[in-house]
């Protein structure tokens, strides 16, 4: 118990459910395809101070990206990564430089500006709402959207999956643009908050210990998603997505 403590900085409780989000979070991502840097970051920052909740995600984040990314081989991943380059580049500069802002940005504001588009996308996605954005300036003010969201919290999902369903991107090539989409996202997140100071000696310990978890889950997340039908698994997403999106909102006001 207390080397646990010793090495991760929290006490034996908070890592057990540390863990569990993770796993958690994995399977959904692993189901569908995203969500889960906006269910650890929801879920995790309800318990552990944002900076060391941001760091967890990090790691897992980005090893549950590459295998998304690279399921279907490294060339359709690249295929997919030029297809999408404007979206691709346009987010990342976005993302690189919003990174700088964790520091300033009281947690309160950055909790509802998380929270609040979780739920406002969630619940139009549940009432029907489906976007059909097209053109280039859509694109690339969707993923400055994405991009400046990302680097503050590691939550671009919401905005990305918006631009994809409204280009009507098949299912296969749908769920691999997001992983190789958020999988450079995560690399330069990685990048910037080792100089922001969010990814540092006492935070690495708990980021890569959450791989083993995260890994878990998206493994059985995987399995599930090649059997049932994603729709229902999408609808039971966004639920979940509202339940911590207001989880969040109330945190930003408290």
């Amino acid at each position: 118990m207390d080397a646990i403590e010793a090495i991760f900085g929290l006490s034996p409780l908070f890592f057990v459910a540390a863990v569990g989000v993770t796993c958690v979070a994995g399977f959904v991502k692993g189901a569908v395809g995203f969500a889960m840097p906006m269910i650890m970051i929801s879920l995790l920052g309800s318990f552990l101070p944002p900076d060391v909740a941001l760091a967890a995600l990090i790691g897992p984040t980005l090893m549950a990206n590459l295998w998304q990314a690279l399921r279907q081989g490294i060339g359709s991943a690249l295929q997919s990564a030029l297809r999408f380059r404007r979206f691709l580049l346009v987010g990342l500069v976005f993302l690189i430089g919003s990174a700088q802002l964790f520091r300033v940005l009281p947690a309160q504001v950055l909790f509802l500006l998380i929270g609040t588009p979780v739920v406002l996308f969630s619940i139009a996605q549940l009432l029907g709402w489906r976007p059909r954005f097209v053109g280039g300036i859509a694109e690339v003010i969707l993923a400055a959207i994405a991009g400046f969201s990302g680097g503050l919290s590691g939550v671009w999902g919401p905005p990305t999956v918006a631009y994809l369903t409204a280009m009507d991107t098949p299912k296969t090539e749908h769920v691999r643009v997001q992983g190789v989409i958020y999988a450079c996202g995560a690399v330069a997140l990685l990048g910037a908050h080792i100089q922001s100071g969010v990814v540092r000696q006492e935070t690495v310990p708990l980021m890569l210990v959450m791989l083993v978890p995260a890994a878990a889950g998206m493994w059985v997340g995987v399995r599930l998603h090649d059997r049932m039908d994603q729709e229902r698994f999408r609808i039971t997403t966004l639920f979940v997505l509202v339940l911590v999106g207001l989880n969040l909102i109330r945190r930003g006001f408290m």
